[in-house]
């Protein structure tokens, strides 16, 4: 009994330390937006502060944060509706696909996902420059969405995999058309695939830097490529980072906490 209580007392310390190791850096970056400039390079660091809302002040006088949250909120708005309109669909044609390559496109679509940033970047920017969209954020939406539909056409694949197809046929027989059978019976069953789908293509486009770092101009930018004007030529601006942060994570932050359990059922869901 002694050694079951010491196990489980050094499994709580080990857990207790990886997560003060991994939180440490977001808590100070989170302070930092409110101690005076003075405390933030004080040597040593001093953990006791008087709180200011300067570091808010300064944001709003260099940036147009609404603009740039704005920004943000299309960009990520924009390239949720759009992966899930071309990837819903797409992963229930799959999933009923009497094809035998059905597993195997699923595959290839997932391995669109992993292509590297840098690597579509180039061929893109001289697309959206050909057909006049370059400088605006439905550039930045319009590539989010080939990559993130790639990935909902393969998760949804396996949600609509697992649901058996004798649900669609019941509902054929009672008159539903083949359209109506996807609309009233496999969409509704598989909505937790789909609030999961949600959250990594919401994940993705708005931390997403690349794309609208070179995709889009000044007054189309957002918060993640504003966070780069922290960084001088000289120092960085440790008490403007945390501020902008604040905007950049708090929104994101809380609707992943409002729907996590659906987004753990995505990760562990699978292929069938």
């Amino acid at each position: 009994m002694t050694a079951r209580y010491w196990l489980q007392t050094g499994r709580r310390a080990f857990l207790l330390v990886m997560l003060a190791f991994f939180l440490a850096p977001f808590l100070w970056l989170a302070t930092t937006a409110y101690k005076p400039s003075s405390a933030i390079f004080s040597i040593p660091p001093t953990f006791a502060f008087s709180p200011t809302l300067d570091q808010f002040r300064t944001i709003f006088r260099l940036f147009d944060v609404w603009s740039l949250l704005r920004s943000s909120v299309l960009i990520a708005t924009g390239s949720v509706v759009l992966s899930l309109a071309l990837g819903v669909p797409a992963g229930y044609a799959l999933a009923r696909s009497k094809s035998r390559y059905a597993m195997g496109i699923a595959y290839f679509l997932m391995a669109i996902r992993m292509i590297p940033s840098v690597a579509a970047l180039i061929p893109f920017y001289l697309m959206m420059r050909d057909i006049g969209l370059l400088g605006s954020w439905m550039s930045v939406v319009l590539i989010n969405s080939m990559l993130n539909a790639a990935f909902v056409t393969w998760l949804m694949f396996s949600y609509f995999r697992g649901l058996p197809p004798e649900l669609e046929e019941a509902a054929l027989t009672d008159g539903c058309t083949q359209f109506g059978a996807f609309f009233k019976v496999a969409l509704p069953a598989v909505m937790a695939g789909i609030i999961a789908c949600v959250l990594f293509c919401l994940m993705f486009s708005w931390n997403d830097f690349l794309y609208p770092m070179f995709l889009t101009r000044l007054e189309s930018k957002p918060l993640s490529v504003a966070l780069l004007s922290a960084y001088g030529t000289k120092d960085i601006t440790w008490g403007t980072l945390g501020a902008l942060a604040h905007f950049s994570t708090i929104p994101i932050v809380i609707v992943i906490l409002f729907l996590n359990r659906y987004f753990v059922q995505g990760l562990t869901k699978g292929i069938h």
